[in-house]
């Protein structure tokens, strides 16, 4: 079964903190970020953050959720794994590293095992586009975001 799997940066004019600002707010991530759906909040952890995060994908094959546990690292690191969810399995991550004088190198990194039935379903040009759509834009779409907000 095909796994979709990969990483991709960008560096963004913007100080780490205020790129790190909108990679932890979770919940607006459907605002900026295509192909998700909805977000929403299933628990907060002891700061009051989304700690499990139920999310709608859209894969242009069907729609998938997911509940997500997120694990805050400020400012440089944001991670989740999937609990539950029509994926097999999916790990992820936003790594943030500070070049200096105001300009930021954001990694985006997605591993997801779609499983048997959803595999079947991303195979050859299903595949490259799901990883474009949910890997490879990624940083550029933070990069729109922060230069436009």
């Amino acid at each position: 079964m095909p796994r979709i799997r990969g990483s991709a940066s960008a560096e963004i004019g913007a100080p780490v903190e205020e790129i790190w600002a909108v990679v932890e707010d979770v919940l607006t991530a459907p605002d900026w970020q295509g192909n998700l759906v909805a977000m929403s909040a299933l628990e907060r952890d002891a700061e009051g953050r989304p700690g499990l995060v139920e999310a709608t994908n859209d894969l242009r094959v069907r729609h998938i959720t997911t509940q997500v546990r997120f694990r805050y690292e400020p400012p440089m690191r944001l991670s989740w794994t999937q609990e539950r969810g029509d994926l097999k399995s999916l790990t992820g991550s936003w790594d943030l590293e500070d070049l200096g004088d105001g300009q930021t190198r954001a990694t985006y990194s997605l591993d997801a095992d779609p499983g048997r039935v959803l595999g079947m379903l991303v195979r050859g040009p299903a595949e490259a586009a799901i990883l474009a759509g949910l890997v490879n834009a990624r940083p550029d779409e933070l990069k729109l975001r922060i230069e436009n907000a």
